[in-house]
């Protein structure tokens, strides 16, 4: 008797046939062996700054293995003393810093969480075209805004021999960076906040309104806790951003002590401690361990943002 063919098997579902990819084997020993590789220099930035001087003039961060000799008299000179000719330490940068990211981070969040409901929830006439053009905003590069914004936050905007802005007077203070990096997060944080929000059962807002609850009774009670992981994930991004920002910094803040941030004294550091690796690793390790914390504590809002758009099957 001839054999009857076989039926072939049913190809999987998109979101289950990458799933499936990457929980191979294959892929997980590729993942471990790039964070390996991803997480050495750190280590090595980590060893190096508790080390002592003669120790990393003389040998490698790796011998600390073999003959461990910490201390940390280095960040005590870093963040309290300067040393070396230079004067004072990198705490009042370390303030700054979060002076700076924490509100910059959050003044944007707010600004395009409620900017997106409205978008995306609010029926008026033009609302399509007004989020096409906040989305054409993104391709602005940021370097052609920072002098029209540095005039008129010191001189403000004139049209001939009329004012309509006067000069704000913003110098030395924290608002021009805050305002500068809001303007420029604005833009992506609405779009992508807009796509998430857009995306809300519509059957549960349209029960909210036949309860008689109010546009921001709906966006305060039912938007913000469903898009939480939304808001986390660009938090992220924008926290990293801001705190690792010397362009913006140095433009609006410059380089004085009462707001200038770590980027800003790490980048005069550099000539001053060129020769003292144990100094210049522990401020760049001080500068990376505020992000990695902040990424740790929201890393399950992340992961669930990211997640959250993910192809269904």
């Amino acid at each position: 008797m001839d054999r009857q063919p076989q039926p072939s098997e049913a190809p999987l579902p998109p979101a289950k046939a990458v799933r499936k990819a990457f929980s191979s084997p294959f892929s997980s020993l590729l993942v471990v062996v790039l964070t390996v590789l991803w997480t050495i220099p750190t280590l090595g930035l980590l060893v190096t700054s508790v080390r002592p001087k003669q120790d990393v003039a003389d040998s490698g961060w790796w011998t600390f293995f073999t003959h461990p000799d910490a201390t940390l008299a280095n960040y005590h000179t870093v963040l309290f003393e300067g040393g070396f000719g230079v004067s004072g330490g990198l705490m009042p940068y370390l303030v700054n810093s979060l002076a700076i990211s924490v509100p910059a981070t959050v003044f944007p969040l707010v600004i395009a969480a409620m900017a997106a409901y409205a978008l995306a929830w609010v029926p008026f006439r033009g609302s399509d075209t007004l989020f096409f053009l906040i989305f054409a905003l993104q391709v602005v590069p940021l370097q052609m805004t920072l002098i029209p914004l540095l005039q008129l936050f010191s001189g403000g905007a004139h049209v001939g021999g009329a004012t309509i802005v006067p000069a704000l007077n913003l110098s030395g203070t924290y608002a021009p960076v805050w305002l500068a990096h809001t303007m420029f997060a604005l833009p992506l944080a609405t779009f992508l906040l807009h796509n998430f929000i857009s995306q809300l059962p519509r059957d549960l807002m349209e029960a909210a309104v036949v309860d008689g609850a109010s546009h921001f009774k709906i966006f305060r009670s039912i938007v913000l806790p469903l898009c939480t992981p939304a808001l986390a994930s660009f938090a992220i991004f924008q926290f990293l951003w801001v705190w690792n920002d010397l362009l913006v910094a140095l433009t609006f803040a410059g380089g004085t002590p009462e707001v200038a941030p770590m980027t800003v004294r790490l980048a005069q550091l550099s000539g001053s401690f060129g020769g003292h690796w144990e100094l210049l690793t522990a401020g760049a390790f001080l500068s990376m361990i505020v992000p990695l914390l902040v990424f740790f504590a929201l890393q399950r809002y992340f992961v669930r943002g990211l997640l959250s758009g993910s192809v269904k099957g």
